[in-house]
């Protein structure tokens, strides 16, 4: 299970972004299920992160613009598994999307620090 909270009615969890011989680095992110895929972070945090170049992709947007967006490969821990993803270096925050969230149950509690948990279904 995954355990976050609501802060300004923003639903935040904690991912865990891991290297080789490196220790977890924990990213705090937006739960946005309206972004399909797994992970979108600021292009300065790719690149601090050094995450490896995966591929050029276009993105729909909420407007139904599509925009141009390199993707980096990245593995996370989800639920205590590895998993291999691919993160969008797009935005102004962290988010998770609906393919990490895919056959889970999120449930938010909508007050301030209220709780949050991804579990299975």
């Amino acid at each position: 299970m995954i355990t976050g909270t609501v802060v300004d009615l923003r639903v935040l969890v904690g991912v865990a972004l891991r290297s080789p011989d490196q220790p977890d680095i924990v990213v705090e992110c937006v739960v946005d299920t309206g972004f399909e895929g797994a992970l979108a972070l600021p292009a300065d945090a790719v690149a601090a992160l050094a995450l490896p170049f995966y591929q050029g992709i276009f993105a729909n947007l909420a407007d139904n613009s599509d925009v141009s967006v390199d993707a980096y490969r990245a593995t996370v821990v989800w639920k205590g598994q590895e998993l291999d993803v691919a993160v969008l270096a797009m935005g102004r925050r962290p988010l998770v999307g609906t393919a990490l969230l895919a056959g889970n149950e999120l449930v938010a509690q909508f007050v301030d620090n209220g709780l949050v948990t991804v579990d299975d279904v």
